[in-house]
């Protein structure tokens, strides 16, 4: 999928990466941080996850249709994480990832090994 337009894929993915930043950040604000320890652990890891997979695909990657099979699991397990806790933060967060997980569904291609 060379020379494809990503403009739409890679703003979704910006903006799972954001809300997951900005829930990590909020939750480190809660009153039981312990409690939110896990929301903060994956909204970390689909934060960082989702700008590389942004990165991939702007630069045509050859393997970027293929990553996005990672974006879209790390997406599908923070918003599960997220949708777990009523903090409007997390909320957003979890609906945020639910879009890219889709978008990443619509886009990706299977892993293959040569």
């Amino acid at each position: 999928m060379q020379n494809h337009d990503h403009r739409v894929i890679i703003q979704k993915l910006l903006d799972c990466a954001l809300a997951c930043e900005h829930c990590a950040t909020a939750c480190l604000h809660e009153e039981d941080v312990k409690m939110m320890a896990g929301c903060i652990s994956l909204d970390r890891d689909c934060a960082d996850i989702c700008v590389q997979g942004a990165r991939l695909l702007q630069r045509d990657s050859v393997i970027a249709h293929q990553y996005l099979v990672l974006c879209e699991e790390i997406c599908r397990l923070c918003a599960a994480e997220c949708g777990k806790h009523q903090h409007d933060h997390c909320q957003e967060c979890a609906k945020a990832c639910i879009d890219c997980a889709e978008a990443c569904h619509a886009h990706h291609e299977p892993i293959t090994q040569d």
